[in-house]
């Protein structure tokens, strides 16, 4: 890995833009924390309307009026969504769908981390399940919103620990071995690999996808680590939740971007990624196992 990440990992500074996102619609998952948190409290700062998505209302709004009073931005809204329950999303999906007119900017940043074995309400490994495939139901969900509103762009969270998993096309859900840290690769693998995927069916459109690793970020997504003491060590070395949200915030608002697409992004530019996350024919094969599992036909992006 030294080849890819190197130390300038741990010590990106706070990117700096003056750019407004007045009149504009922005979606985050996991709004309410760590990384997630901080991306709302920057975008809504320029002024953009910010639907904060959380499957906790009671904390979610702790979140917004803070923000609110902070930035003195009345402009945010909390929905409910349990992205490890496909009818949760479904009916979120249905509620935007019908209320909001326009969505420019879709941030899926929610995510679990090496947690213990479990399944979501519909029977999909935990991490695979909510990282994965909880984003490509909504964003197939909001695909026809986004590209009425364009230009508009899709920001999926990945992580450097891509390169600790496999796409195990007969085992996603870790049915037959399940190793919390090779799990949690799969998934944000998988994400790499769905917006490659992705850019390429919406070629023809005014809608563009970003994968981002965020930096080693101290956020409550480590809750289910025990990292003891290791923990104070790497301290020093990780980027707080303000600069985490950083790339996140440059791939939603960067002009130049309007004519990329399907890359990955890190410290605010193009990053490298692992060959397996530059497999084209695994990323057609994961998108058509991900249709077969979620049921669904994704024709509109064909």
């Amino acid at each position: 890995m030294s080849n890819i990440y190197t130390i300038r990992e741990f010590f990106c500074g706070r990117w700096s833009s003056s750019i407004r996102l007045d009149g504009k619609t922005v979606i985050i998952t996991g709004a309410n924390t760590g990384i997630g948190k901080e991306t709302t409290r920057d975008l809504v700062k320029r002024g953009a309307r910010i639907i904060m998505v959380y499957r906790d209302l009671d904390k979610a709004e702790i979140a917004r009026k803070e923000i609110i009073e902070e930035s003195g931005n009345q402009n945010i809204v909390i929905r409910k969504l349990d992205l490890s329950n496909t009818k949760s999303i479904s009916e979120f999906a249905e509620v935007i769908n019908k209320k909001v007119k326009t969505l420019h900017i879709l941030i899926n940043n929610a995510g679990v981390m090496m947690c213990p074995y479990s399944k979501t309400a519909d029977c999909f490994e935990m991490q695979f399940g909510v990282n994965y495939l909880g984003h490509f139901l909504l964003t197939s969900l909001l695909i026809d919103l986004l590209k009425r509103s364009a230009l508009s762009r899709i920001i999926n969270l990945s992580s450097m620990a891509h390169s600790w998993g496999t796409i195990r096309l007969d085992d996603v859900n870790s049915e037959r071995n399940y190793h919390g840290r090779k799990a949690y690769g799969q998934s944000k693998l998988a994400i790499i690999l769905f917006t490659r995927s992705m850019a390429k069916k919406l070629k023809d459109t005014d809608v563009t996808a970003y994968a981002v690793h965020p930096g080693v970020v101290r956020t409550e997504l480590k809750r289910n680590m025990n990292l003891g003491f290791l923990i104070k060590v790497v301290r020093p070395f990780t980027k707080t939740p303000v600069k985490g949200a950083q790339t996140t915030v440059y791939c939603a608002i960067q002009p130049e971007l309007d004519k990329e697409s399907g890359g990955h992004y890190s410290n605010c530019g193009p990053s490298t990624c692992t060959r397996a996350a530059r497999d084209d024919e695994m990323a057609e094969k994961l998108w058509e196992l991900s249709c077969r599992m979620l049921g669904i036909l994704w024709d509109s992006m064909q």
